[in-house]
């Protein structure tokens, strides 16, 4: 009876143990899936990590890449524009030193064909100053009067378009304006002085057309 009691309770602490350890490897097993759940979590997250931190070194190396392609791209057509307002610059230089050049030109042409004209014209005027000048004074009419009249008109057209007479008679001998034929003696001026004027001179604008043939005093 004793020993039955006894096996029964060997039994029950049997029971009890296993029971006990059944227990201690269901919570061991609990355990270590949670821990792997929770390493399987941090590796994934690990992972997640590194993936996001390569896509923003790609999104920088992209950006980085494009942006230096734009700035090269920028300074590219900025040099071009600059290129272009140089060139711009140098073409209406160009042409504002051809402009200048045109017009200087052509005013020399028009002075040298003016001039042509107003020397032919000149011989004219003298004759026309010489006959005037042959008329007796007793002779001088409304004919004279007329022809007088016409002589101003003439001088006065031709001082318009710039054409004046060179003061010749009583003013110092000057090789730019004055032709001097002759010498002579005067009690009336120096030496050096214009005594005499044989052929009026003229001239056109700043330039002579035709200098004065005169007699200087010795």
């Amino acid at each position: 009876m004793q020993e039955n009691l006894n096996e029964e309770v060997k039994q029950a602490e049997v029971e009890t143990e296993e029971e006990v350890v059944e227990e201690n490897c269901e919570g061991c097993e609990a355990d270590t899936t949670e821990a792997k759940a929770c390493e399987d979590e941090t590796e994934e997250a690990a992972e997640e990590t590194e993936e996001s931190e390569e896509t923003s070194e790609d999104e920088k190396e992209g950006k980085g890449f494009f942006g230096k392609k734009k700035d090269k791209k920028v300074a590219a057509l900025e040099e071009k524009v600059a290129e272009l307002e140089d060139r711009t610059k140098r073409q209406m230089a160009e042409f504002e030193n051809f402009r200048k050049r045109t017009e200087k030109e052509k005013s020399m042409m028009f002075e040298t064909g003016a001039k042509s004209v107003i020397e032919k014209i000149l011989p004219v005027i003298d004759n026309f100053e010489r006959g005037l000048a042959a008329i007796e004074p007793d002779n001088k009419d409304s004919f004279y009067d007329g022809m007088v009249m016409i002589h101003k008109q003439m001088l006065a057209e031709l001082e318009k378009i710039g054409v004046t007479p060179i003061e010749a008679v009583g003013k110092e001998f000057d090789p730019n304006f004055h032709n001097a034929v002759m010498q002579v003696e005067s009690d009336e001026f120096e030496s050096g002085i214009v005594a005499q004027e044989l052929q009026k001179g003229y001239m056109y604008r700043e330039n002579v057309v035709r200098y004065s043939m005169v007699a200087v005093v010795q």
